[in-house]
């Protein structure tokens, strides 16, 4: 029903039939921060759900926008995204899916398991790749970018790549709590203002750097 709508409404509607997939970057992003806020406020104990259902419902016309536009250029279609993502569910979840997508007779009883497995998978998909902050996106935020690849490079040590990726880094030694963490980060940004210091590019080029790439711009 949804992607009819979108269909008239990409013909009939000037506006609708005016966005591309560079116009709607901006509210992609903006549609997805707003799904975590509205998360953040039910963890906090307010009743969510109507706003949190609103908010999904903007993400997936995201999607259905931008699968239409494909459509329209005779790239691919919705059914096509959704045809797709489920083939890599089945491909990519061996522990749960059998390769005709039919459920396995046992399970892995740990996270640990399905976390190796999910890398198995992924390295065999793309065996030319050996950068483990390769598929990285450069322009998350700082803080997401610096996590997940400490992240990936301690993953790909875990699997069997090299007992070091990227320089070494020095723990910094943090408060108890993820409130008092908070307010320690905050404090770094304040203080980094402070002395006309950019926290965000400064933690972005620490970042650059940690995986080899220094020279690289993002």
């Amino acid at each position: 029903m949804l992607v009819q709508k979108i269909a008239s409404l990409r013909e009939h509607c000037p506006w609708m039939g005016a966005l591309t997939h560079e116009s709607l970057i901006e509210y992609l992003i903006e549609e997805a921060y707003e799904v975590v806020d509205s998360i953040e406020a039910g963890a906090s104990g307010s009743d969510t759900s109507d706003e949190l259902r609103g908010e999904l419902g903007d993400v997936l016309l995201q999607v259905v926008l931008h699968a239409r536009l494909a459509e329209e250029q005779g790239r691919f279609t919705f059914d096509d995204v959704a045809r797709s993502i489920t083939e890599k569910m089945v491909r990519r979840n061996p522990h749960v899916f059998k390769p005709d997508g039919s459920l396995q007779e046992s399970f892995p009883a740990t996270v640990e398991e399905i976390v190796e497995k999910w890398d198995a998978v992924k390295k065999a998909e793309k065996p030319e790749r050996s950068d483990p902050f390769e598929g990285i996106p450069p322009h998350l935020p700082a803080l997401a970018l610096a996590q997940k690849s400490l992240d990936r490079a301690e993953r790909a040590a875990r699997s069997g790549g090299p007992e070091s990726v990227g320089h070494a880094v020095a723990a910094t030694e943090v408060p108890d709590s993820e409130a008092a963490l908070g307010d320690f980060l905050l404090g770094v940004v304040a203080g980094s203002k402070e002395r006309g210091f950019d926290a965000e590019r400064a933690l972005r080029a620490a970042v650059r750097r940690y995986q080899g790439r220094d020279g690289e711009a993002t």
